[in-house]
């Protein structure tokens, strides 16, 4: 079973064939474009299957490939529990958030936010998102880098992560500005189908190479040191772990509504759907299909923990490389211990991974940036110089360059990753997830006002946003390491607690007139 560190030209093959597949694909969706809602939303014809599975492709990301397997590694499956409140919250976002956000006809979710509280409220949560999308994305093409670079250099220092989380950056943004998002629903569809089948293929090595029967795997991870590793649910009190059953109820449907109901990067592709019936079907699916991806990685991380921490148990089989930090567990296993062949598959999958989250990040940002800012820019000069630019031709091309340009950002920024988790002890999954809340927190509870009630206005929605992201600061204990904070909760509870004040802010101010048809008791129904 000792198939060696170091890639073959057969990997390379496969890795490489991959990587071409994904720009032809992109290249023949990219004849079919016509315009900038073309290019952004495919016409809303996209099919519920199709968008469920590119959902399911960009939730889990480079995070769940390299970042799960090492929670269970160090920890147990409390995380799994997480899942209760994220199938909640999806079902709650299909049928209150989807369809009045999709009748509202606009490009972006943010566009709403304009019908209630005017043009600079969507300018203002257009941009709180590309920020917070920034973090949350960059950080986990950080993560898939860790993969590649063990593969092409052996190690994850600064010097070896930094050049490959560049091509891969480079990489994923040629796809994206050639198709828009018909590219990524459709590279999505092949990226998780590619990601499950290799996460398939390790279980079953791992299965091979552990010199046991799986009931003694399973009595040897209940009695493990430091307890029992299959722990599923979690009932203790503290605020300060974020996967107690509380959290993963409470909490986390709470999150799931931000992540999936005011995240324009995941509710994009549920707008490009052909009603919102449809869109909501595949995002309440999407939810559901994802539990066992999850815990199949899970999986991995627990049959990994036998595999390299219990030498005891796996006798003359103990894997002879030293596991230097737990962040590399998986990579590490499948470089050392996969044959050639399928070693490239599940590389492939890890860049499927990685390119599913990326493209549809840069893709979401761009139509903000487009849509948001940039077109409402162009009516204020057009206005104002009494010009007009209503050439579609043009808009297609900026929308593009939106594209590049984001994809450079977030390049930028999971290179700055590097350095930032490595100043801290955070792990990978937690470091992701984490830096969600800066965004989608404040932007919840500014949603919850507009959907729900007739209340605020764009000055109150401003106060909200700017307030919320300096409450989430507040409660990063990493932002202050010389501070030790007592009072310190788990990240998901950022949400419960941050959320609810940019609510209250928000409808504290006088009722701005709605612009449209589809108001606040519109959506409320």
């Amino acid at each position: 079973m000792e198939a060696g560190h170091g890639f073959s030209v057969l990997d390379w093959a496969i890795i490489l064939v991959y990587m071409a597949g994904m720009l032809v694909i992109g290249a023949v969706v990219s004849r079919r474009q016509n315009d900038t809602e073309e290019f952004f939303l495919g016409g809303r014809t996209m099919p519920a299957w199709a968008v469920a599975l590119s959902v399911i492709a960009s939730s889990l990301s480079a995070a769940t490939f390299i970042g799960v397997p090492q929670m269970s590694f160090s920890g147990d499956l409390r995380y799994l529990s997480t899942y209760i409140g994220a199938c909640l919250g999806g079902f709650v976002v299909a049928v209150f958030f989807v369809p009045p956000l999709y009748r509202a006809g606009t490009i972006t979710i943010y566009g709403y936010l304009e019908r209630r509280y005017g043009v600079a409220a969507k300018i203002a949560a257009s941009a709180l998102f590309l920020f917070g999308r920034l973090l949350s994305s960059g950080a986990r093409l950080f993560m898939a880098g860790i993969g590649f670079a063990l593969m092409w250099y052996g190690g994850t220092s600064p010097g070896e992560l930094v050049p490959v989380i560049i091509v891969l950056g480079v990489v994923g943004t040629i796809y994206t500005v050639c198709g828009g998002i018909r590219a990524v629903i459709w590279t999505d569809t092949v990226q998780i189908t590619v990601t499950v089948i290799a996460a398939t293929a390790a279980v079953f090595f791992l299965l091979r190479s552990i010199p046991l029967p799986v009931p003694e795997i399973v009595a040897a991870l209940r009695t493990a040191e430091g307890g029992d590793k299959l722990l599923l649910v979690d009932t203790s009190l503290s605020l300060s772990s974020p996967y107690t059953i509380w959290a993963g109820v409470f909490a986390m449907t709470v999150v799931t509504v931000s992540t999936h109901g005011v995240d324009h990067d995941m509710l994009q592709r549920v707008m490009s759907a052909r009603s919102p019936l449809r869109g909501g079907m595949a995002l309440a699916g999407s939810m559901l299909l994802t539990v066992p991806v999850v815990a199949l990685f899970l999986g991995i991380g627990l049959l990994l923990h036998i595999y390299y921490a219990r030498p005891d148990l796996m006798g003359a089989a103990a894997p002879a490389d030293v596991l230097a930090d737990t962040k590399d567990v998986f990579p590490q296993y499948v470089l050392w211990h996969i044959p050639s062949g399928l070693r490239g598959l599940i590389m492939a999958g890890l860049f499927a991974s990685a390119m599913s989250t990326f493209d549809s990040a840069i893709n979401a940002m761009a139509s903000c940036l487009i849509a948001d800012i940039y077109l409402p820019w162009l009516a204020w000069r057009g206005r104002r110089d009494g010009s007009t630019d209503g050439a579609k031709e043009t808009h297609l091309a900026a929308s593009r360059t939106a594209v590049a340009l984001m994809g450079a950002g977030l390049t930028v920024f999971a290179v700055f990753a590097v350095y930032m988790q490595q100043s801290g002890n955070t792990r990978l999954i937690d470091f992701a997830l984490g830096v969600m809340a800066f965004a989608l927190a404040p932007l919840l509870g500014v949603f919850c006002a507009a959907l729900f009630t007739r209340r605020g206005n764009a000055a109150s929605m401003l106060l909200a946003t700017a307030i919320g992201v300096v409450l989430v600061l507040l409660l990063q204990p990493w932002m202050f390491p010389a501070v030790r904070w007592e009072w310190s909760v788990g990240w998901p509870w950022h949400w419960v607690i941050v959320s609810p004040v940019c609510f209250l802010i928000c409808i504290a101010g006088r009722p701005a007139p709605v612009r449209g048809t589809d108001g606040p008791e519109d959506a409320a129904c």
